[in-house]
């Protein structure tokens, strides 16, 4: 089966994302939102063997587990989203989540604010595709940063395992993070990276990070978030006021209700987590036979290290990991260049891309295997 290009089905879905035409774009967006307010409710899983399994031999504890939400669409594909370190998959995808849910519902992983490991997180993505398959309608997983290396070590581990995964629609990577060495270089006492110095100090197994580290790691979390948000003008042209100030009141709220154990075990997750580059191997790859799209942003340089494996892995070799994918970098045309899984303030530089592989992914017949 050829790698597919992925094009947008009617030519002015792109228009719609020209500078002039973007006010109205987001007028479009915001009177959908006022006939069909967000409605997220709790998802109550039927299937549960994959968490019933690991809990019932000790792996896992339930407070690590996720919290999975479901938000209802009008189609038939829907979309599993893991979103990164911070904010929570619901702001993640804030400006994105109605294009989503044209195409079905959306279900949001939530990581726990005290607590995380990947074994019931895992676990949990087992059982909800394999749910979603169940139904006849697969999932496309969206995942963002954090969230894509997840969505990876998944893959990974069934593949290890010699596990069938459950059947998905496709899989999305959004500036993908797959381990510790993607944000600090091994040997290195001053990480060149922002994010590299915001989790240094959680790395160190003898030493618990202090009150003044983990408060400053905050302050460089917000300052990131905050660093996309200083031009108030070209902000208002994506989100009314108060959805400016809803999202930024969700995302301060989840970086300060992390607690230093959830921080953490976060971070111990991630570094957990294999190198791309560590499993170059016909007996672990590929990693999924689904249609793939990988996205990293034109400035990934405040995030990813300057010899991240995972760039090496999926900007080089992706055919490798995702043999009918596709790896892009996403740039700006005119304005400030777009950043590391900056899904909201470079909306209309990811949604061209994201559209077109979406209306593929739902005009192929063909459903293959994860794994």
């Amino acid at each position: 089966m050829p790698v597919q290009e992925f094009s947008p089905p009617w030519p002015f879905l792109s228009a719609l994302h020209s500078g002039p035409l973007r006010p109205l774009h987001a007028i479009v967006r915001r009177t959908g939102e006022r006939l069909r307010p967000t409605r997220i409710a709790l998802h109550r899983p039927v299937v549960q063997a994959a968490q019933t399994n690991i809990l019932s031999q000790a792996i896992a504890h339930p407070n690590e587990a996720a919290t999975i939400t479901r938000e209802i669409g009008t189609g038939k594909m829907p979309t599993i989203v893991l979103g990164g370190l911070v904010p929570d998959a619901p702001e993640q995808v804030f400006l994105l989540r109605r294009f989503l849910l044209k195409f079905g519902d959306v279900y949001y992983v939530n990581f726990p604010r005290t607590h995380f490991s990947l074994d019931p997180i895992c676990a949990q993505l087992s059982d909800l595709a394999g749910e979603l398959a169940a139904a006849g309608q697969p999932a496309v997983v969206f995942s963002v940063s954090f969230g894509a290396g997840i969505a990876m070590e998944w893959l990974r581990r069934m593949r290890v395992a010699k596990i069938s995964g459950p059947v998905l629609r496709g899989i999305v990577l959004v500036s993908p993070v797959s381990c510790v060495d993607d944000l600090i270089a091994p040997g290195t006492a001053k990480p060149s990276t922002l994010l590299g110095r915001a989790l240094l100090p959680f790395l160190n197994p003898n030493t618990p990070p202090s009150d003044a580290a983990v408060e400053k790691s905050r302050v460089i979390f917000l300052r990131m978030f905050e660093a996309g948000a200083q031009n108030k003008s070209a902000l208002r042209l994506l989100m009314s006021e108060a959805e400016i100030f809803r999202l930024r009141d969700a995302v301060k709220a989840t970086i300060q209700g992390i607690s230093l154990d959830g921080a953490r075990s976060r971070v111990r997750a991630l570094s957990e987590m294999a190198a791309p580059t560590s499993y170059f191997s016909p007996q672990v790859l590929p990693l999924s036979s689904a249609p793939s799209l990988i996205l990293f942003a034109e400035r990934e340089d405040a995030v990813l290290d300057a010899n991240a494996p995972v760039r090496l892995a999926l900007e080089r070799a992706h055919s490798a990991y995702f043999p009918h994918g596709r790896s892009m970098v996403v740039g700006s045309r005119s304005g400030p260049p777009v950043q590391h899984a900056s899904l909201i303030f470079h909306f209309f530089e990811f949604l061209p891309s994201l559209q077109a592989f979406y209306h593929h992914v739902r005009r192929t017949t063909a459903l293959p295997l994860a794994a």
